[in-house]
């Protein structure tokens, strides 16, 4: 009787053993399954990055030998020879000579070849050259709406009388309306009595329409404004600056221990209130002629960080780590946005810096 019992404990010990590992067996192949899945998610989501990272690559040489293509072509270009007459122009009874830098819109615009001159005609304003600094302000229609009067009267109001010997505004009239034109005019006359010491008006040709428009005539101004100072201070028309901003720029500027920097941000909205070198400013203004129908300014000053100071399959954190050396940021910003009403007709933006 008694080994009775023990079999049918030992049976029942035999159910349980088989029935325990029939269960570890099961949950063994769920763990197995679930495994394999996440293996191949991790699979499939590197396949992905790489395929991610080689269209990038494709996307940075493309850049890179549209550039080298550029600088060749510029290359046989300058073999030439380009002889310039002087031509007089409406300028308070001065005569200006037409500069050999505006000769490069030639090359990108080849309809503009039979054209003898272009250069924008200069309104209201003395030549003023060997300054620090030129300030340059881009101003359009922008139907009954204008800030330039409070734009102007923030960043002359704030500067000492030595920082405005030492310095020129240059506003570039880019639209052609007429009615506009004479409101920039009698702004200028009527409310700055100084406006051939510190001001040039500067009438440019009407090049397009929207984000097209705005690269080529902020191109037009950067020409116009390389000869005339040592450093470029980009603006817009409907800013406010921060009081002794002017000196701030001159102290920065003068410490930097490195000379090899891209460019300076004294604001973080779009392309107000960046300083560049003024012999840099034939490069960027090739760049941006290059792919003036591609991007707005702002993005194409990011792209050509990448082009110029990125190396091909490079460590992004390298390249990030040369963009603080070489893109320097200032803060707090000391230019703030306060226009509403866009230079884009019908558009209405209320971005602010909030680093001011």
């Amino acid at each position: 009787m008694r080994t009775k019992h023990v079999n049918v404990l030992i049976a029942l010990a035999a159910v349980m053993l088989f029935g325990f590992s029939c269960f570890c067996i099961s949950r063994m192949t769920q763990t197995s399954n679930q495994l394999i899945n996440c293996r191949n998610h991790i699979l499939e989501f590197k396949e992905k990055m790489l395929h991610l990272k080689n269209k990038t690559e494709r996307n940075r040489q493309e850049l890179i030998k549209a550039l080298s293509k550029m600088k060749y072509e510029m290359t046989q270009r300058k073999n030439m020879s380009i002889n310039l007459a002087e031509k007089k122009m409406n300028t308070l009874g001065k005569n200006e000579t037409a500069s050999n830098t505006f000769e490069i819109l030639k090359f990108f615009f080849p309809h503009l070849r039979k054209v003898d001159r272009i250069y924008p005609d200069v309104i209201i304003g003395k030549e003023k050259t060997g300054v620090s600094f030129a300030l340059g302000i881009s101003t359009v229609n922008r139907g009954n709406q204008s800030y330039l009067k409070q734009t102007l009267n923030s960043l002359v109001s704030r500067m000492t009388p030595s920082e405005e010997k030492d310095s020129v505004v240059i506003v570039s009239v880019a639209d052609t309306s007429l009615a506009n034109m004479a409101f920039k005019l009698n702004l200028a006359n009527r409310q700055f009595g100084f406006a051939s010491k510190v001001f040039g008006f500067v009438s440019l040709p009407n090049s397009s329409r929207g984000c097209i428009k705005q690269v080529l005539d902020f191109c037009f101004l950067m020409l116009y404004a390389q000869p005339k100072a040592m450093y470029y201070l980009q603006l817009e028309d409907d800013i406010i600056a921060k009081k002794t901003y002017f000196t701030k720029i001159t102290d920065f500027v003068h410490n930097i221990t490195s000379k090899n920097w891209f460019y300076i941000e004294f604001s973080m909205l779009g392309f107000i209130g960046k300083l560049f070198k003024s012999e840099d400013l034939l490069d960027f203004v090739h760049f941006f002629l290059m792919f003036y129908k591609d991007k707005p300014i702002d993005l194409l000053l990011r792209d050509i960080f990448q082009v110029k100071m990125c190396n091909p399959g490079e460590n992004p954190e390298k390249c990030a780590e040369r963009n603080k050396q070489i893109r320097i940021r200032y803060k707090p910003s000391l230019f703030q946005h306060v226009g509403i009403q866009s230079s884009f007709p019908g558009i209405e933006q209320y971005s602010k810096d909030i680093y001011y």
